[in-house]
């Protein structure tokens, strides 16, 4: 009996190793956002598959372009920032409201009960991104200012405090709002235990609960256009919050978000 919990233990950490070395493998050779491609790309992937052929073609009379994103977990929230972001660099009036509301942010996590020491450095560093992207009205400006977007988000440092303090921002929306959201939560978890374990640990893959509670917290609308096997030529699309304006849009195939720029 000794040896078969031993052979299983030692089966078991070849099996984590493996999926280690996967991960390392993945974060080595894909950035965490990629250069803007054309949606084209897609085919090749699904090359031969008639379904997901369709489907990309229907996508096409839509949109343009696309970025991929680092599949970490964190996709989401790491598409969201960016696209949102990459908005508000060429609309100055939503850019300064969306400053007034990323600064008083930390105060109402700490009103939460969220304690301060936690958010000091996730606040600061968020509120240092958002800053240097702040629209300019010069000639060319605005694609400098894209630029330096695309070079903050691949930093991992910078990246990464992005993606924790808009996973804050969701965990206390989430709290706030409790009543109304524990009823879109699946199997026995409370609130509490969904947040902090499925919320706020990095590399938690989310589902509709987040994007609803974080772009309820933000007061940002976004698209998502599902690409799956579903039934029809045709790609399901869902607004969230529903009836709001997207200004982010991005592309869910199972388990991955990436970003999408319309036509």
């Amino acid at each position: 009996m000794e040896t078969f919990k031993a052979n299983d233990a030692n089966r078991d950490e070849l099996i984590m190793q493996q999926q280690r070395e996967i991960e390392k493998e993945i974060s080595d050779s894909t950035p965490l956002v990629s250069d803007q491609l054309p949606l084209t790309c897609l085919k090749a992937e699904y090359n031969g598959d008639d379904i997901f052929t369709a489907k990309i073609q229907d996508l096409a009379k839509r949109y343009k372009y696309m970025r991929r994103t680092r599949p970490d977990g964190n996709c989401f929230f790491r598409a969201f920032a960016y696209s949102y972001l990459e908005y508000l660099t060429c609309n100055s009036h939503a850019y300064q409201e969306f400053l007034r509301l990323a600064e008083g942010s930390k105060d109402k996590l700490i009103e939460l009960g969220f304690p301060s020491f936690t958010l000091e450095d996730f606040h600061e560093t968020f509120m240092e991104v958002v800053k240097r992207v702040c629209p300019k009205s010069s000639a060319g400006a605005s694609e400098i200012v894209q630029t330096e977007l695309h070079k903050v988000f691949n930093e991992q440092g910078y990246s990464d405090y992005v993606v924790v303090y808009l996973r804050l921002i969701t965990s206390g929306q989430l709290q706030e709002d409790a009543n109304f959201y524990q009823n879109f939560i699946e199997g026995s978890f409370t609130i509490e235990e969904f947040r902090h374990q499925e919320v706020e640990p990095m590399y938690k893959e989310s589902d509709h609960i987040h994007i609803i509670a974080l772009c309820t917290a933000l007061s940002a609308g976004v698209r998502v256009e599902y690409l799956d096997r579903g039934e029809g030529g045709s790609v399901k699309t869902h607004d969230f919050p529903e009836g709001t304006d997207p200004k982010v849009f991005l592309i869910y195939r199972p388990g991955h978000y990436d970003i999408l720029y319309p036509i």
